[in-house]
């Protein structure tokens, strides 16, 4: 498998080594072109070192390190440097605050009147802030989730989501045990632990290059954050059924669905982007699944979907949201993301909810996930759906699971958050259609 050019959660660079100037001069062009937030940071950072492919695994590691550091703590950063402070100020105050530089590791690397706005900045004092300065949230962020979490709460949250995500793996249950697993990526090197939440999770120790590790090139183990992969649980799938992965996009909850089904009955992915799909299939050769079955679809109500209706045993909609649970990954989301472009999510979000619930037969499953922490994107939805719906009734999704082994006080519906549970954030609501709907 050929290496991506970049990955959101690199590794400390190995050298102690202080950087050169030049290597300063270009993180800091790349954080100017980040900063406009017109695209993705891992797009933008992908797309410099296409661009600058002398820079090596270390300059890499450290300057994208560095700069998703930035953008974590932006509002605190611009507090020190000042609002208009430019990207190379940026850098220099998070050198010097963010990572603790003393003085002399910049000497040789900044001009005399860059070094003398340095000693400020790390004598600089702040006063507490507002709420959404302290959690380093735009003002919008912080307000939409004080409505479901007091201040302390948020702050709670807000600190962990300013933490690098840990790296975790999902065991392919129709090829591999988990015990087994893990034992074999300690003897090669890579310290673990059995995931605490999903009985298919393994937990890393750091974030090595696991590209070329046999369990993976085998299809033996897959990466997937370990509450992702409770969302698998949540459908539980059975051998034979027909089941639906209504948003599937690159598969990753495809094929934990497939394995759980042994590779047998039918595992429709459907999506509306073929790119996405295509990178499924090869994953798909590789986990040794032959029950999936990839289709793109132009929207949720294309004619394709309503070929299934009333045929699915169980589906998932792993809803399209805003994506800000994921902020430990994608940090520039908070600073990407719009109220007016949460609003029309949302009312995306009831719509495919809504078709997708049309191929659930009478006693199916329907189950409706995010990895949003706003209430609007998760119980305002199926809320809304249940009071539209009264064939549908809701099912406890700490029942779901504890029948599966995995002890969570989650209540009714599945909330995860980075502050609690050390995963992603995540929604999940199950559903049933009721067995004697007319």
């Amino acid at each position: 498998m050929q290496k991506k050019p970049i990955n959101k959660q690199v590794n400390k660079p190995v050298s102690t080594d202080a950087p050169s100037r030049a290597l300063l001069i270009q993180t800091a062009q790349a954080l100017g072109a980040v900063l406009t937030f017109d695209h993705p940071a891992d797009a933008v950072l992908s797309h410099y070192f296409r661009d600058n492919r002398e820079l090596g695994h270390r300059d890499r590691g450290f300057m994208a390190e560095t700069i998703y550091g930035i953008v974590r703590r932006l509002r605190w950063l611009r507090r020190l440097a000042g609002e208009r402070a430019t990207p190379r100020q940026l850098l220099l105050a998070w050198l010097a605050r963010g990572e603790g530089w003393p003085m002399r590791q910049f000497e040789g690397l900044v001009s005399a009147t860059e070094r003398d706005w340095v000693g400020e900045i790390k004598a600089a004092t702040l006063e507490e802030g507002s709420l959404a300065e302290r959690a380093d949230l735009p003002d919008w962020l912080a307000e939409r989730l004080l409505r479901t979490h007091d201040e302390t709460a948020l702050l709670e949250l807000a600190h962990s989501l300013n933490r690098q995500a840990p790296l975790d793996l999902r065991v392919n249950v129709l090829k591999a045990d988990r015990d087994k697993a893990a034992a074999a990526l300690a003897e090669s090197g890579y310290p673990c632990e059995a995931g605490k939440l999903s009985p298919q999770a393994i937990r890393l120790a750091g974030k090595p290059a696991l590209q070329k590790h046999p369990l993976f090139l085998d299809g033996s183990v897959e990466v997937q954050d370990e509450g992702s992969q409770l969302l698998g649980l949540l459908v539980q799938p059975r051998r034979g059924e027909l089941v639906v992965d209504f948003c599937a996009g690159a598969g990753g909850k495809t094929l934990q669905l497939g394995a759980m089904m042994r590779s047998t009955g039918r595992l429709y992915a459907f999506d509306v982007s073929e790119k996405r799909l295509a990178k499924l299939k090869p994953r798909m050769a590789r986990a040794g699944l032959s029950n999936v079955h990839p289709v793109l679809i132009a929207h949720e109500n294309d004619a394709k979907v309503k070929r299934l209706a009333g045929k699915a045993d169980r589906v998932l909609v792993d809803a399209p949201c805003s994506g800000l649970g994921t902020l430990r990954r994608n940090p520039d989301l908070k600073w990407r993301q719009t109220p007016a472009a949460v609003d029309e999510m949302v009312l995306k979000q009831g719509a495919i909810l809504a078709s997708a619930a049309r191929l659930v037969k009478p006693g199916g499953r329907l189950v409706y996930a995010t990895c949003s922490l706003l209430a609007e994107e998760n119980d305002g939805v199926v809320d809304a759906f249940l009071a539209a719906h009264p064939d549908f009734r809701a099912v406890s999704a700490e029942a779901v699971l504890q029948k599966q082994g995995v002890e969570l006080a989650t209540g009714d519906r599945l909330r995860l958050s980075p502050s609690q549970h050390d995963t992603d954030g995540f929604f999940a609501a199950v559903l049933e259609r009721v067995a004697d709907a007319g």
